[in-house]
Parts: C-alpha cells; sequence; structure tokens
C-alpha cells in the first residue's frame, strides 16, 4: 500500500468515526457509581449473566460478542473492541446499554424476543464506574 492509499484510508476512519461519535447523545448516559473497587467478578457479571448473556453467551454469540467472562469482554466482538478501559463514555457497551447511539445498536434491543428489560441507570452507572476505574 502506497502513502496515498494510506493517507486516504486514514481520513475515511477518521470521518467514520466522527460521524459515530456525533450520532452518540452523551446526555443520555447516567453518572458512573460512587462504588469504589468495581471487579467484573464480583459487581459486573451478575448483570450481564442477567440481562446480555442469552444472546452473548456461549452458544452463537451475536456479533461474535461474548460477555460471559472477564477475558471476552476485553476481546470485543466482530465490530472490535466494546470497552475502553478509563473511560466509559467512549465505551460502545455502555453507549449501547445506556440507548445512547444508534437505535439498531441499543442493547437489549427493544421488544426483544426473550423481554429483556433495558438495563436501570443504576446498572449502567456500576459498569460506567468498573470502566473508568480501569476494567478489573
Amino acid at each position: 500500500m502506497n502513502a496515498k492509499t494510506a493517507l486516504a484510508i486514514a481520513a475515511s476512519l477518521s470521518l467514520l468515526s466522527i460521524t459515530s461519535a456525533k450520532d452518540v447523545d452523551l446526555s443520555k448516559l447516567p453518572p458512573p457509581s460512587d462504588q469504589k473497587d468495581v471487579t467484573y467478578e464480583k459487581d459486573i457479571k451478575p448483570i450481564l449473566d442477567q440481562s446480555c448473556i442469552k444472546c452473548h453467551g456461549p452458544q452463537k454469540p451475536k456479533a461474535k460478542l461474548r460477555l460471559d467472562s472477564f477475558e471476552a469482554v476485553l476481546a470485543g466482538g466482530h465490530d472490535g473492541k466494546v470497552i475502553e478501559p478509563g473511560n466509559s463514555a467512549k465505551s460502545m457497551l455502555v453507549i449501547n446499554v445506556a440507548h445512547a447511539g444508534d437505535k439498531d445498536d441499543w442493547m437489549p434491543p427493544p421488544k426483544n424476543k426473550l423481554n429483556i428489560q433495558p438495563l436501570t441507570s443504576a446498572q449502567i452507572g456500576l459498569i460506567r464506574a468498573w470502566i473508568d476505574q480501569g476494567a478489573k
């Protein structure tokens, strides 16, 4: 690949990133929880087990995204990483469960077949705190 092609690809990706960021309504994000020492095993896994694992578990995970283990969450899925440790407001997991971005990406989807209810503000706040604290 020559430098001109690489520059064009980089510019396209940058534009795509800017467009995606415009579609996110950060005002819809609940604030991070004040809880300290939030961990995946103790605090986050129970939330994901209740609301996400039916579609993002080991059997045919949608978008190749598994949320049933710490390592799987960090790995992300078909569209890349879903958390950005240290920055929950830029983490797709938070944006999608808070219904702050593209309606097609909302999790759980409205009117889903399994009748899984949206996460509460407190649950999203706890996920935000976990990510902001480094996602451990």
